[in-house]
């Protein structure tokens, strides 16, 4: 008996679709696409529950006939492509014909088709790749195609499914891609019989963006126009200081087509090298046009990766472009060369140390003696003052801005680890390099700790406490931010209110996609809240916070917080530093801040010797 044989069409059908069909979101793209190369001017999609129950696309386009319809549920037919030399001339956005046929055999799928030389459409019914039947009907000149019970001969493709909410926000988002993609085609999307967004033609790219994105994003941009032999790079990139903490609003076209591109997303990330602290991605909605030769499609089953004859070519082309245009910004706003320099970007405010040290219980240690280094003790507790008092109504809350005054010294021997019972030797406090870098003269030798990241750690284990007790104290804001996210991100969101109104926030639903900041925990500054809000989505959407694990989100947004609350003024003098030593080493970690870099280092006498080569 042979071992080799050849799967039956179905089987195939079904094999090809884990790869193309992988979620809702990836049948509506097929589809929108199928419609856009068929010369729509309008096309009008509707789903229901995610995708589960219902998607159906409707076009105006040019339609099919019977028997084009029959021969496009055949595995690789299509009328885009002849040869494979056609592959280097792509115009068109599909050309695999692999997509209708792998939906149908996943799904019930119904085909409603008319060409405008036809009298009566064709209906065409199948149902997990077995067709039912094949008829006429009326309808006008242009294809309607429904997708219901997705994965019903495949129900453990089901169990991988996100929630509704999840679902339904990645198919608005690939609707309005290709609703940006398409300004001359007018879109409209509809969700549980409600209309999302119905987007007409729109002359203009920026007011497709306000329309589709929202106005907030629409603001933060500039438009963007270069050309060089063979290239062209046209749309909207963010302004210099503008930036996210992921890549997803990092929207990139290529000859009119979405899609994932390393190199044009790390060239336009580079070019933000100065102009955005390391770590946040800029916003861009940016087409690029080349030779389609130039550039090969076919890399990707879901033809989201694209990748270029040359691409260093392309890399300097785009990184020129976006730098000439920033430098053009900048310019005239400040007359100084280092337009986008962090320090620019990054204002440097007022200090802000917790009133008090963490002993290894996550509680403060009394005021009334707080040991120091260099051979002192601080005594009685600092001058309170009003910017204080609003930190004081929770016990181990911190000051909502401001530093507390000095403190005065007294002398004390050591300071002592609460994780070891061995004394740590005494420093002496010897002056501040770079504005950072706290030097201090031990017996042992030298040692340099880094002011931020003794910050971190003394912040993270507060609020990790904080966050595991339950009783984060929270301040409302006079006036409510108002916040506009991108339909993913505001799934993401309202799958996530109850964690966060948890955790020190109130944050309240304001219409689709709109929200409002209405309290927020007293560790955060008023200005810091949308920022944050849009960097926790984003530790969410890359699953640096994980769903399903409350103490390790706990965890993580600590640490995300931690990094948040440190405001580090330049200058510090010698009770302060003295102080944040004192905090730092009553913390159960004191040797690393919560990202792992090192708190200080330490120079002994034989590294002195060996550098200077005694």
């Amino acid at each position: 008996m042979a071992k080799v044989r050849i799967l039956p069409d179905r089987v195939a059908n079904q094999i090809a679709a884990g790869e193309v069909i992988e979620r809702p979101a990836a049948v509506v793209k097929e589809l929108v696409e199928n419609a856009l190369d068929a010369g729509a001017t309008r096309v009008e999609v509707e789903f229901r529950h995610g995708g589960r129950s219902l998607m159906r696309v409707e076009d105006n386009g040019s339609g099919m006939s019977r028997d084009d319809a029959l021969l496009a549920l055949e595995r690789h037919a299509t009328s885009k492509i002849v040869e494979a030399a056609d592959l280097d001339h792509l115009t068109s956005y599909g050309f695999r014909g692999e997509a209708l046929p792998s939906i149908a055999s996943v799904s019930r799928f119904l085909l409603q088709t008319r060409e405008e030389t036809s009298d009566v459409g064709t209906e065409i019914l199948v149902n997990g790749g077995k067709f039912v039947h094949v008829r006429d009907c009326g309808r006008p000149v242009g294809t309607r195609i429904e997708v219901t019970y997705l994965f019903n001969s495949v129900p453990a493709r089901r169990k991988f499914l996100k929630t509704d909410q999840t679902e339904a926000a990645h198919i608005v988002h690939c609707v309005r891609l290709y609703a940006l993609a398409c300004p001359r085609t007018a879109f409209t999307l509809i969700e549980d019989g409600r209309v999302v967004f119905r987007s007409p033609e729109s002359p203009t790219l920026e007011g497709r963006v306000a329309e589709i994105f929202g106005r907030q994003i629409a603001e933060a941009l500039v438009s963007i126009e270069a050309l060089e032999p063979g290239f062209r790079l046209s749309g909207l990139v963010g302004r210099p200081g503008v930036g996210r903490a992921t890549r997803h609003e990092l929207i990139v076209f290529v000859n009119g087509r979405p899609v994932d591109s390393r190199t044009l997303n790390y060239s336009l990330i580079e070019s933000y090298h100065e102009s955005l602290p390391k770590g946040r991605y800029p916003l861009a909605f940016v087409f690029f046009e080349c030779d389609p030769a130039a550039v090969d499609v076919n890399v990707h089953p879901a033809k989201r990766e694209v990748r270029f004859r040359s691409e260093t070519q392309v890399r300097s082309f785009v990184i020129r472009a976006v730098l000439q245009r920033l430098r053009e910004l900048a310019a005239p706003a400040q007359g100084i060369s280092d337009f986008g320099s962090r320090s620019a970007t990054i204002p440097e405010t007022g200090n802000r140390i917790p009133e008090g040290p963490i002993s290894d219980t996550g509680n403060r240690i009394p005021d009334r003696l707080v040991p120091d280094i260099g051979g002192h003790n601080v005594q009685g507790p600092a001058p309170i003052h009003r910017a204080d008092l609003a930190g004081l109504h929770a016990p181990g809350s911190f000051p909502v801005s401001g530093i507390r005054n000095p403190v005065s010294a007294n002398p004390q021997s050591e300071i002592r680890n609460p994780q070891s019972t061995a004394p740590t030797p005494s420093w002496r406090y010897v002056g501040l390099a770079h504005g950072n870098f706290a030097l201090f003269e031990t017996p042992s030798g030298l040692v340099l700790l880094d002011r931020r990241a003794a910050h971190e750690r003394v912040w993270f284990e507060r609020l990790r406490e904080q966050f595991r007790s339950g009783a984060v104290p929270s301040q409302r804001l006079l006036l409510p931010v108002p916040v506009e996210l991108d339909s993913i991100a505001a799934a993401m969101l309202l799958d996530r209110l109850k964690f966060l109104n948890g955790h020190g926030f109130e944050i309240g639903e304001f219409g689709r996609n709109f929200f409002r900041i209405e309290a927020i925990p007293t560790w955060m500054e008023p200005a810091d809240a949308e920022a944050f809000l849009r960097d926790l989505l984003g530790a969410f959407r890359e699953g640096i916070i994980p769903d399903h694990n409350t103490e390790l989100a706990r965890e993580e947004l600590a640490r995300l917080a931690a990094a948040k609350a440190v405001r580090l003024r330049e200058g510090s003098g010698e009770a302060e530093l003295r102080a944040l030593v004192a905090q730092l080493f009553a913390t159960r970690t004191p040797l690393t801040n919560p990202a792992g870099r090192p708190t200080y280092i330490e120079l002994n006498h034989g590294e002195l010797a060996r550098r200077f080569q005694r």
